[in-house]
């Protein structure tokens, strides 16, 4: 797997997530469920605006598509898309709540384990191919999370959930690569609106009248929201779904660096050692990607 604009666009995601908590944090003092309904009702209404007025072409090609499939692969299509929206908004609302109600570590946890899952379901269910030193690399990311996880198996449980629900979405997602990313995302994006809406009534709060919640909350849908996800979506159509996993590790890296430098939370020893063994494990992963990389060079070379 060379460097290319899929790998950039994976990286990319992952390190603006990184960041997500400087817009969430100050939110805190709002109910984790209205920061997630208004979160996913708003970037809905800007996706579905983008695409009903500017890129109308998508859909009638979409049509096309969709219709040209047999009944069993529209079948199969429709509960990969369905559950993509599902599986965000578990992973969302976990996310939420575990940063505003937790601490920022434990959720930055949750995305330790994840690549790990990640790698390996890809392995059983999809079949990818992992070498050996991307096995390495899985090692010292188990030895990471048995590290920070000792003294904490009950935020272990809870980071494993959450691991969980985003490493079935990359792996859904790796299969449903006949239409549009950007479609993709609204129509996932309605669902998780749809899915939402009927329990905005009895779980929601009031209404916020302050103007930095919603100023808050705009940089959230745009920059936190709708651009990872369409990056994430565009990368897994050119790298495979461990790759994209391991890369999710710059995530908790920056995670990691905001909750000592920025939010001055306590970290142990035990958390600086596993965090160095993440580091190392994201190199060793792409060992392979270096070399390939490094080769291709080396002939371009001698062909000039």
């Amino acid at each position: 797997m060379p460097f290319n604009k899929y790998f950039v666009s994976a990286l990319s995601a992952f390190i603006i997530w990184g960041f997500f908590s400087l817009a969430l944090k100050p939110l805190a003092t709002y109910p984790s469920l209205d920061i997630l309904f208004f979160r996913v009702f708003i970037a809905t209404l800007f996706l579905l605006v983008i695409t009903f007025f500017f890129r109308r072409h998508t859909l009638v090609e979409a049509k096309r598509t969709f219709m040209s499939f047999t009944l069993r692969k529209r079948k199969r299509t429709l509960l990969i898309t369905v559950t993509g929206g599902f599986l965000l908004i578990l992973n969302w609302f976990l996310f939420i709540y575990a940063i505003n109600h937790v601490s920022l570590q434990s959720a930055s946890f949750a995305y330790i384990i994840c690549p790990i899952l990640t790698t390996v379901l890809a392995f059983i269910i999809l079949k990818e191919r992992i070498d050996f030193w991307q096995w390495i690399a899985v090692a010292l990311c188990v030895v990471s999370c048995v590290i920070l996880s000792y003294g904490n198996f009950k935020d272990l449980i809870y980071s494993i959930v959450i691991a969980l629900s985003f490493g079935f979405y990359l792996i859904s997602q790796r299969r449903n690569n006949d239409f549009d990313k950007f479609l993709i995302l609204t129509i996932q994006m309605l669902i998780a609106s749809l899915v939402l809406l009927p329990f905005y009534p009895s779980y929601g709060g009031l209404v916020p009248t302050d103007f930095i919640f919603y100023a808050l909350l705009l940089v959230i849908v745009i920059v936190f929201t709708i651009v990872p996800l369409f990056l994430n979506l565009y990368a897994l159509k050119g790298l495979n779904s461990s790759t994209v996993g391991i890369l999710m590790y710059t995530n908790p890296l920056i995670h990691f660096f905001l909750a000592i430098f920025y939010f001055k939370e306590n970290v142990s020893v035990s958390q600086v050692i596993s965090y160095t063994l993440i580091a190392i494990s994201i190199v060793v992963f792409n060992i392979t990607s270096l070399t390939n990389l490094n080769d291709k060079r080396r002939k371009k070379v001698v062909i000039k």
